[in-house]
């Protein structure tokens, strides 16, 4: 039990602690991230670029630190966005019922059929451009999971006495939504988002590796990996390792966390 109790709590120390360093960047940031320098370039990790320089003389570690932020707030707000539309949409499915419960189902398994990448470079032709818009794109196409989870948790819920009791003492309908129905549904909700939100970090890195998210001037540990692949060959591993392991931590904390929450919610609803 103290192992599993110390396990989350490490991960949980681990995100926080990248979040904050993230979160202040642009304090900790030893250089500024675009300042270049040609007489430092494919520098390897020393005393003063602590993880090195990249093909333009500008510090590894800065562009870490101010990628982080870029990354993580395109996870955070596609999350954010994904959750809201997931929340109505399967809210109505599941509280309404009936017909309109089909046919709105049948349209998520319509969106559900199309690969994701797809429906990202459909919006990406349209919606070209800055880190704002790069989250829409990934907040649009990543809400069916959510939307069928608070379908399902709806569906069990308004069967429940607690509810049927609501209705029979004729309860405001948005005091049943919100109190009784969204209420009871949070520990499903805050599981899928957890996961969303290491699913949005995925993403973002796959699109700006492929070069067709962030552009590449503006700094993500994405645009980093894009911009490392060539840096391989001339033998600068640091340019690529470092994003990369950033990356890896990152998502193994929420994977982590997310399965810790999952295990919690099975556990309450034996």
């Amino acid at each position: 039990m103290r192992k599993r109790r110390k396990l989350p709590l490490f991960w949980l120390a681990l995100l926080c602690i990248i979040l904050g360093t993230t979160i202040f960047s642009s304090l900790l940031a030893p250089f500024e991230p675009n300042a270049m320098d040609m007489n430092q370039i494919y520098e390897a990790p020393n005393l003063t670029h602590l993880l090195g320089t990249d093909q333009l003389g500008r510090d590894v570690l800065s562009r870490i630190l101010i990628g982080g932020k870029v990354t993580l707030f395109i996870a955070i707000v596609s999350v954010v966005i994904a959750s809201i539309i997931g929340i109505i949409y399967g809210g109505i499915s599941g509280f309404v019922g009936g017909a309109v419960d089909v046919i709105m189902m049948r349209i998520l398994e319509a969106f559900l059929t199309i690969p994701s990448l797809v429906m990202v470079l459909a919006l990406q032709a349209i919606m070209q451009g800055s880190i704002w818009r790069m989250a829409m794109i990934i907040g649009f196409t990543g809400w069916f999971v959510t939307a069928r989870i608070v379908r399902s948790e709806f569906i069990r819920l308004k069967e429940m006495e607690f509810v049927q009791m609501a209705k029979m003492f004729r309860t405001p309908l948005w005091k049943i939504l919100f109190s009784h129905l969204l209420r009871n549904s949070l520990p499903a909700i805050v599981v899928v988002t957890i996961f969303n939100f290491a699913g949005a970090i995925f993403t973002e890195v796959s699109l700006s590796f492929l070069g067709i998210g962030v552009p590449p001037a503006i700094p993500s540990w994405g645009t980093m990996l894009y911009t490392a692949q060539n840096d391989l060959l001339v033998g600068a591993w640091w340019i690529g390792l470092f994003p990369g392991l950033m990356i890896f931590i990152t998502i193994l904390c929420v994977q982590a966390i997310g399965s810790t929450f999952k295990q919690g919610g099975e556990r309450s609803h034996v």
